[in-house]
């Protein structure tokens, strides 16, 4: 939802919590990794746009029956400050993203979390450090898009009052995804956390920040194919499996747009995470 220091969030939750609340709220708290347009004297961490760097013996991710996905971005797991982080990232190595964005087809075909059809439409490759790896040219009917340096900073993380952990943590049986009658939920409160930053951005790590509702309730339902109801707590559970691996907001600077100024999203569990079996990582998007 937000991101910002935890002092900055434990100045604010005070403010509206009483003081055991706000210690249980800031004990939600994740560390992420916000990645912006670097300068010039900025360390690079990773890029948006380009080409991709894939090994002599990989193949250009397809969506079969569509065609090739766009290349998105490329992340240098060695240069993140990965131990600053609650998620088990690879110490070395590139993290590849690619989507099917619609630049074939005129957008006609959607990667949508609740079509299992269309699930091959976002990848995630993990290239291992030690491989030898080549710029490899983009298939034809792709322009790519961009190239745009990224660096990085840590901060703490926070989420929606209605996510499912924040939601466990004061109001276990309150509807899932909805406002509940707990001070976390005030208008006040909810304000405070929006002023810290409004902006989606890109980021690896911590808290999603959902342009709807948390997208982990919405990986969820596409898991268990749409078929558990929202106050099933089978739902919930579900969700609870599910991490943030990385986002990537719209950005000019790399003429990226996705929907109406919408956000793409690859989540993923935190054992796939440890055994590197980024193929089982999930995708959605959202826009306002």
């Amino acid at each position: 939802m937000t991101r910002g220091s935890r002092e900055a969030f434990r100045s604010l939750a005070l403010q509206h919590l009483s003081p055991e609340d706000a210690e249980k709220w800031l004990g939600l708290l994740r560390p992420g990794t916000r990645l912006e347009v670097a300068t010039d004297t900025d360390d690079v961490v990773g890029r948006l746009g380009g080409v991709p760097a894939l090994p002599a013996g990989a193949e250009w991710p397809v969506w079969e029956g569509y065609g090739p996905l766009s290349f998105v971005a490329s992340i240098d797991c060695a240069r993140l400050s990965a131990a600053a982080l609650d998620i088990d990232l690879p110490e070395a190595g590139t993290l590849l993203f690619f989507y099917f964005d619609g630049q074939l087809d005129d957008g006609e075909a959607l990667v949508l979390a609740e079509d299992r059809e269309s699930w091959a439409g976002a990848r995630v490759l993990h290239v291992a450090a030690e491989e030898e790896v080549a710029d490899r040219g983009t298939p034809a009917g792709l322009k790519p898009y961009p190239v745009v340096p990224l660096t990085a900073r840590v901060e703490m993380t926070a989420t929606e009052p209605w996510h499912p952990s924040v939601r466990a943590a004061f109001a276990p049986g309150a509807p899932l995804g909805n406002r509940y009658d707990h001070p976390v939920c005030s208008q006040e409160f909810i304000d405070g956390l929006w002023e810290f930053d409004g902006e989606v951005g890109h980021q690896i790590g911590g808290h999603a920040h959902s342009v709807q509702n948390p997208v982990e309730i919405e990986i969820a339902e596409a898991v268990l194919d749409g078929e558990v109801p929202w106050d099933d707590p089978r739902l919930s559970e579900e969700a609870g499996h599910w991490l943030l691996l990385a986002q990537f907001d719209s950005e000019d600077a790399a003429d990226m747009m996705w929907g109406d100024a919408g956000a793409l999203y690859w989540l993923i569990r935190p054992e796939d995470l440890a055994e590197r079996r980024f193929e089982r990582a999930m995708f959605t998007w959202q826009c306002g």
